[in-house]
């Protein structure tokens, strides 16, 4: 082979002789990595020189490559696996805050079911309690979000329920809610005050509810919360799990009948004094004594 390379004349003799201890030097430090490695030697040189040149075919360094892949389990400074990448963007996605969560003050919950809001609005007692009926794919609902916080934050004393159209669809349907976002306020024994929807171009009349129902007030009679026919809607829908016993109405009580007792008897039961008369007989006798009297002047 070299003498053939010099023939062509790319390559001079002492190019060729370099090539020829450059490919030895290579063999024998393949060899020392596979005796490290525990590879036997009893491989022919004609193999050997096979696998460099495989291995020194992307590398004009002979030799380097098994160096290389020794060096792999060491990772470099800077250098972040792609599986442990991936874990860490899985975190981060998981525990994103949703916007509905941002900015909620400690006087501001979500509903988690139909008994929870019943419950809540039954143990607010007289305190002001506006319902928001959000969803997450509403436009206008993100958009009111920061502004519904502020005002959260601005009345501490109001109590503000969240219900996720999405996750509570069967009971918004049967509490009538079909527009979003829509509010609801209820206060002690008056239970709904008030019910309309609003977006960010009219959040005025979000605010004058507000001022309007906010001053404190003296409900006389126990909290109300939801409407009669809301709860018996509520408990009539199959996917809740909600129970509730309509109050029924006793009947008026009917007064006793007196019993009548005869004038003897009540008069022995006296003592055997005489009872008075009544007025209607004292006029007949009043009326038969004129007679008499004008029948002996005639």
């Amino acid at each position: 082979m070299a003498d053939v390379l010099s023939k062509t004349g790319l390559f001079s003799s002492s190019n060729v002789g370099n090539y020829q201890t450059q490919q030895q030097n290579s063999i024998s430090v393949f060899a020392k990595s596979c005796k490290l490695k525990g590879f036997p030697l009893k491989a022919k040189p004609q193999a050997l020189r096979s696998q460099i040149t495989r291995s020194s075919s992307c590398s004009d360094f002979y030799g380097k490559r098994v160096a290389v892949q020794g060096n792999q389990s060491k990772p470099r400074r800077g250098y972040l696996p792609q599986a442990s990448v991936v874990a860490q963007t899985g975190l981060k996605l998981k525990y994103a805050q949703k916007w509905w969560e941002k900015g909620l003050q400690p006087n501001v919950r979500e509903v988690t079911s139909a008994q929870d809001l019943v419950d809540s609005l039954m143990n607010a007692g007289d305190k002001l309690v506006v319902v928001d009926f959000f969803s997450p794919g509403c436009g206008g609902c993100k958009a009111l979000h920061p502004k519904l916080c502020q005002l959260a934050e601005m009345n501490p004393h109001v109590q503000f329920l969240q219900v996720n159209y999405e996750e509570h669809k069967s009971m918004c349907y049967s509490l009538n809610v079909h527009v979003l976002p829509f509010f609801r306020f209820y206060r002690g024994a008056h239970g709904r005050l008030c019910s309309f929807s609003c977006t960010n171009a009219t959040i005025k009349k979000f605010k004058d509810a507000l001022a309007k129902h906010t001053p404190d007030r003296c409900s006389l009679g126990p909290t109300k919360g939801l409407e009669e026919k809301e709860l018996v809607a509520l408990a009539a829908n199959k996917d809740l799990s909600f129970t509730y016993t309509p109050n029924q109405v006793e009947p008026a009580p009917v007064p006793a009948e007196e019993e009548v007792v005869p004038a003897t008897a009540r008069s022995q039961s006296d003592g055997g004094l005489p009872l008075p008369l009544p007025l209607t007989s004292l006029k007949s006798a009043q009326d038969s004594e004129e007679k008499t009297l004008v029948s002996s002047g005639r």
